[in-house]
């Protein structure tokens, strides 16, 4: 099994759930997150004044999957979350070593 975490422009959590819906992923994990990357941040004018983000606002998902889907995912996430501009994200694939469904106690990929 493989966790698929993706780091994503929030603007593109939409059509990022829609393509992955369109290839039966049918759950993830969806956490606000900040950060920076080559990018550096980036500088904002208020009321005339002049100040410096240094940490944007990003999305990050996580997808636990069979290992035959995880590479599919990564794609879908890859073509669906591109603007082709800096700050677009990454995505990350851990090996899953134990899933457990608390519910009802299955394990491995039954609890996916």
């Amino acid at each position: 099994m493989k966790m698929v975490v993706a780091v994503i422009k929030p603007f593109k959590l939409e059509a990022v759930r829609e393509a992955l819906a369109g290839i039966g992923v049918s759950g993830m994990t969806v956490c606000e997150a900040k950060g920076f990357g080559r990018q550096k941040g980036q500088t904002e004018i208020y009321r005339g004044a002049e100040y410096a983000i240094n940490m944007l606002p990003k999305v990050r998902l996580e997808i636990v999957a069979s290992d035959e889907i995880a590479h599919k995912i990564v794609e879908t996430i890859r073509e669906a979350a591109n603007t082709n501009s800096i700050g677009d994200g990454k995505i990350f694939v851990l090996e899953v070593g134990e899933v457990t469904r608390i519910r009802t106690g299955e394990t491995g990929e039954l609890a996916i």
